[in-house]
């Protein structure tokens, strides 16, 4: 919420078990009427991973698919934790990246009772859905301008 937020997107934490999505955005401006290719409210859902060595998947049923405009994982990197591993080392850089449902789409898997998405071998795919380029991506479904200050001569 923190980065959708900073990226002056509001963002709210939808309410208690609610199927399929966790945050609510929508723009900071309670006038905009959203152009063409603009939507009125973007629906989140967020997946985290702890463990640095983690496989780099997360499990998501094909129900929640038409629930969510967008899917944020985030890879937290608190340590290694698989193995002998108890955690104290291989702590790195958080990692954020918002992956369009269409996206999640095209990679989710059902061949199993663990339905899943699985980003491991997709690293060089999913770059552009990194950091701040993941949260731009919600700020043109909105009409969110990046925020400047204006001066005044």
């Amino acid at each position: 919420m923190g980065y959708l937020m900073r990226r002056n997107i509001l963002a709210y934490k939808a309410p208690p078990n609610n199927e399929g999505y966790d945050l609510i955005c929508i723009h900071p401006d309670p006038r905009h009427v959203p152009s063409s290719g603009e939507i009125a409210q973007v629906r989140i859902q967020v997946k985290s991973r702890y463990a640095t060595d983690c496989d780099r998947g997360f499990p998501l049923k094909d129900v929640s698919l038409s629930a969510f405009d967008f899917l944020t994982v985030v890879f937290m990197n608190i340590g290694k934790f698989g193995g002998k591993n108890d955690g104290s080392t291989g702590m790195r850089e958080i990692e954020i990246y918002t992956l369009p449902n269409e996206f999640i789409r095209e990679h989710h898997i059902t061949t199993s009772s663990w339905q899943k998405v699985r980003l491991r071998k997709l690293e060089d795919e999913i770059q552009v859905f990194k950091g701040e380029a993941g949260f731009e991506q919600i700020a043109r479904c909105l009409g969110v301008p990046k925020p400047i200050k204006k001066r005044v001569r």
